[in-house]
């Protein structure tokens, strides 16, 4: 199956930093989707799903930190990991603060292009692999539901010994049932 490109969220103020953000992706398997305030970043949340955020910590308005916490407090967004960019020299407490609001990453300007390459693409081949392994589980779930269906079928008595002998092989080649938990994460 084929999915659709993983998008990566650019949020800052200033437009020159948004361009310049989508130069750095470019030949990245990815569909940068740029805004320009942490509150169009929360709306935009709301009708996509992206892969990693790329936020400038201080924004005028809700800043970084608070638009992760709006983002990591929402159960949809809660997983998505979020790299945050500061033009800030390399203060101690901000990226404390950037980390305790969710961040997995902190970056201060001027900031290699290709570890923030590096750093993305890593992102985007787990989220990949989730909407893999989500495809799967749903995969798994259609079957085994036929083949619950299928042994419910062959337990009519009026089938014979070769519906038995063919439920009983079913049965045994239903896998077990998973616990919710397992697929919950990946919704």
């Amino acid at each position: 199956m084929v999915f659709a490109a993983a998008k990566v969220l650019l949020v800052d103020d200033r437009q020159d930093n948004l361009v310049a953000l989508e130069a750095m992706l470019q030949g990245l398997p990815v569909e940068p989707v740029a805004v320009s305030s942490g509150e169009a970043a929360l709306k935009r949340l709301l009708v996509d799903d992206f892969a990693v955020i790329l936020m400038d910590a201080q924004m005028p308005g809700l800043d970084g930190f608070e638009t992760a916490g709006h983002i990591k407090r929402r159960e949809r967004t809660r997983h998505i990991p979020i790299i945050f960019l500061t033009a800030a020299d390399r203060d101690a407490r901000l990226a404390l603060r950037g980390y305790a609001a969710g961040a997995v990453d902190y970056l201060t300007k001027p900031f290699d292009p290709w570890v923030l390459r590096a750093k993305v693409a890593i992102f985007v081949d787990l989220w990949v692999k989730t909407q893999q392994l989500r495809h799967q589980a749903q995969q798994w779930a259609r079957l085994a539901g036929a083949a619950r269906e299928a042994v419910r079928l062959l337990d009519e008595p009026h089938l014979g010994p070769q519906a038995a002998q063919a439920r009983e092989q079913l049965r045994a080649a239903l896998p077990l049932e998973p616990e919710p938990a397992t697929l919950r994460h990946l919704r």
